[in-house]
């Protein structure tokens, strides 16, 4: 009997700590779409193509450290160096950042600060350039959960949990436990010299510049929505050389299904300096 007025005590102390993920995210992500096809500002193929031209453009600015790995893949290995050749600015010395390489690439780059809102901690924001509406501005990174896999302990006091519609949900936080798993499933997915996801993204300096998704606040009553989320399955043919640029990565490896990503898609023109707001609670009809 006295152990059990201990376990209940104790029970009594935890039981409110089993969901404060669940609430967070019905509060954050929860979205009423009839259709799954209503889900998408754009489409699919628009976000594989800027995708592929941003990490194009990441790949051919870090050309001279991709040897190892593009000699395994002779075609791809001349492919690239013809159109490093092509691209080549006769005044430049060394490689750009990554930020620059964005802006290069796409006329904006994008960057973590303080944020605007009181209270709200680290925000995204238009550092320069120009972002046209429909235009994706980020990524949401993070190890990616299937319904039935364990996150109960990474989810413990952890406000970057994403839901998608289907209840796949991806842990963004970059410290703690979240990390670690993060980091453990990248270097257990690593295939040779081919990495299958990104890790910087866990580091103030990544070398996605759009991995930075998580940051985004909230919108508010004086800070309206000027992006929202959108859910995107990286094809099978997504070239393995430009993979090592996906801040996403599967908890389990067991299941062959496609990798699940969340990108930003902009819904009106964003100004230089300007903060980057979605809203967590959608609903699209």
């Amino acid at each position: 009997m006295e152990l059990l007025r201990v376990l209940r005590r104790r029970w009594d102390t935890y039981k409110y700590r089993f969901v404060p993920w669940l609430l967070l995210n019905v509060r954050r992500t929860l979205r009423f779409v009839p259709e799954s096809s209503q889900d998408k500002l754009i489409s699919d193929g628009d976000v594989c193509d800027t995708l592929l031209k941003v990490f194009t453009a990441l790949l051919l600015n870090d050309l001279s450290r991709q040897g190892p790995a593009l000699a395994l893949l002779p075609g791809a290995g001349r492919r690239y160096a013809q159109l490093r050749a092509d691209e080549l600015d006769p005044g430049r010395q060394g490689p750009l950042s990554p930020q620059e390489v964005l802006l290069r690439t796409m006329g904006f780059s994008v960057t973590r600060d303080r944020s605007s809102l009181r209270s709200a901690g680290t925000g995204v924001f238009v550092r320069e350039g120009f972002v046209p509406k429909g235009a994706v501005v980020a990524m949401y990174p993070g190890t990616v959960y299937r319904k039935h896999e364990p996150i109960f302990f990474q989810s413990l006091g952890n406000p970057f949990i994403f839901r998608c519609i289907d209840g796949i949900l991806i842990d963004g936080n970059d410290k703690g436990l979240s990390r670690s798993v993060y980091r453990s499933c990248s270097w257990r997915d690593q295939l040779g010299p081919f990495q299958m996801s990104d890790v910087s993204w866990l580091t103030a300096a990544p070398q996605n510049p759009l991995a930075v998704g998580q940051y985004v606040n909230n919108c508010s009553y004086e800070k309206a929505a000027n992006v929202c989320y959108q859910e995107f399955d990286v094809p099978r043919h997504f070239p393995v050389e430009l993979k090592q640029y996906l801040p996403n990565i599967v908890y389990s490896h067991e299941i062959d299904s496609h990798l699940r990503c969340v990108v930003l898609v902009t819904l009106r023109d964003i100004q230089q300096g300007e903060e980057l707001f979605s809203n967590y609670y959608t609903i699209i009809n």
